[in-house]
């Protein structure tokens, strides 16, 4: 069994980035600009803005963060949007999730342009996904396959299936295991709430991508010996034994699962600094005019 280190994994590849965004700027290219919008004062959504800021400090970009109270109201924000899409030093806007109530995330997603969607979020960049064009891909699935491709792990012909068919992670990353690519090429199954006899679908997976946000909630029994497990579920838990009082867990129960596995992904530490990996590559693509100027 292998641990897959995706800190270890982001800092090699943050590394990679920061030399190609030196070289794009002494050619006489502009500085990467993410720019960020935090609606309220959830304590998680600060915490992980303030991580993708210092990402880019890191490696030479410049980040912005729009701050709001959570009373602001969606014609607001949207109206802010709209200016951010006209600012031509901005290459990458991100919205922080979860909204206030009031506040239609549809509505804000399909406001940022689709050239500055860098979570690759917006219906124009999930359609570019779906029939192969280059495009912005959702962050999360993005890391994942990065994951893929560093450890080298053959996805060919093996039976991948995706728990979970959110927008944000199971339905994109189905897609790019699918697709004519390396890594890519599996044969996906996507399951979810309303699958059958679930436990026959992950007993005969190579391939195993949990996100469904079920804390713990995939067993050893469910593993077939040597399969691969991607744990994307992050949840917070009571632990009087910990100083903070939680701790952190996936959406695969680790330690009956690991000793089964070839690889698997910890959490935290796994799925997680991968994603703001995903984030940055999107953002130096928008900078280079990668996706929507014919570039690839």
């Amino acid at each position: 069994m292998q641990i897959i280190d995706g800190k270890r994994v982001s800092e090699k590849l943050k590394e990679k980035i920061k030399q190609e965004t030196v070289s794009w700027i002494h050619k006489g290219g502009k500085k990467p600009h993410l720019c960020a919008i935090l609606v309220g004062n959830d304590g998680a959504s600060h915490t992980y803005v303030a991580a993708k800021m210092k990402d880019c400090e890191s490696i030479g970009f410049t980040s912005s963060i729009y701050r709001f109270d959570e009373t602001i109201t969606e014609e607001e924000l949207l109206k802010t949007i709209r200016e951010i899409n006209a600012n031509p030093d901005i290459d990458g806007l991100i919205v922080q999730l979860p909204l206030p109530k009031h506040i239609s995330v549809d509505k804000v997603t399909q406001t940022i342009s689709p050239e500055k969607d860098v979570d690759g979020f917006h219906p124009q960049n999930v359609g570019r996904l779906s029939i192969g064009l280059p495009t912005y891909i959702s962050a999360t699935p993005y890391g994942i396959m990065q994951l893929f491709d560093y450890y080298n792990i053959d996805t060919v012909g093996k039976h991948c299936v995706v728990l979970g068919r959110s927008n944000i992670v199971g339905t994109p990353v189905s897609i790019l295991m699918s697709r004519n690519t390396t890594p890519g090429n599996a044969t996906v199954t996507l399951c979810h709430s309303k699958t059958q006899n679930l436990e026959n679908y992950t007993r005969n997976a190579d391939i195993i991508i949990a996100a469904i946000g079920i804390p713990e909630f995939v067993k050893a029994h469910m593993i077939k010996p040597g399969a691969v497990v991607i744990d994307v579920g992050i949840t917070r838990i009571k632990d009087p034994s910990k100083k903070s009082g939680y701790r952190l867990v996936g959406d695969v129960a680790y330690d009956e699962v690991a000793p089964l596995c070839s690889y698997i992904t910890p959490v935290p530490g796994g799925v997680g600094p991968m994603t703001r990996i995903g984030l940055l590559m999107n953002t130096l693509k928008s900078a280079r005019k990668e996706i929507y100027s014919g570039k690839i």
